[in-house]
């Protein structure tokens, strides 16, 4: 019987560059002095690369984390934007979560990672206000030389 051959799978973000932004956005939270985080980072199927919870970290903070950036990933835009933009639609808002059973977290700390003008992923940050969590998703994708996919002020 002849050998088959295997093929890679195509990877848009690497696991090295996901434990870089990782890296970064930890190193961000404590140069800040956040609370401990959980960083997730997500391809574009919304499968873990690659995650980590620091010491401290709540027990459901990874699951926050994946939220926030699946459903960034889910609807195209941050999830700060996504919240944003609803305010007000309970309907849509209990819908989308109900569609993404329960995955989806519409609070800040979900950015995209975008190269080329296309996310490659998202990175979903929980540990310290949302705020907090957003700032050290930025820092961790640009310090990998992504750029995040967030609104910037007019």
């Amino acid at each position: 019987m002849p050998k088959s051959e295997v093929f890679p799978v195509q990877t848009a973000l690497p696991l090295d560059q996901a434990r870089d932004i990782i890296a970064a956005a930890r190193a961000r939270g404590r140069e800040r002095g956040f609370m401990p985080l959980t960083v997730v980072v997500l391809d574009t199927g919304g499968h873990r690369i690659a995650m980590e919870r620091e010491d401290g970290s709540g027990i459901v903070r990874e699951q926050v984390a994946a939220g926030k950036a699946w459903g960034a990933l889910g609807i195209g835009i941050a999830s700060r934007t996504i919240g944003g933009r609803n305010q007000g639609r309970e309907a849509f808002m209990a819908g989308v979560a109900a569609a993404s059973d329960g995955r989806f977290i519409p609070v800040p700390g979900g950015v995209l990672v975008i190269e080329n003008g296309q996310a490659i992923g998202a990175v979903g940050v929980s540990g310290d206000t949302s705020d907090a969590d957003e700032e050290c998703a930025i820092a961790g994708i640009e310090a990998a030389g992504y750029t995040a996919g967030v609104d910037t002020p007019d």
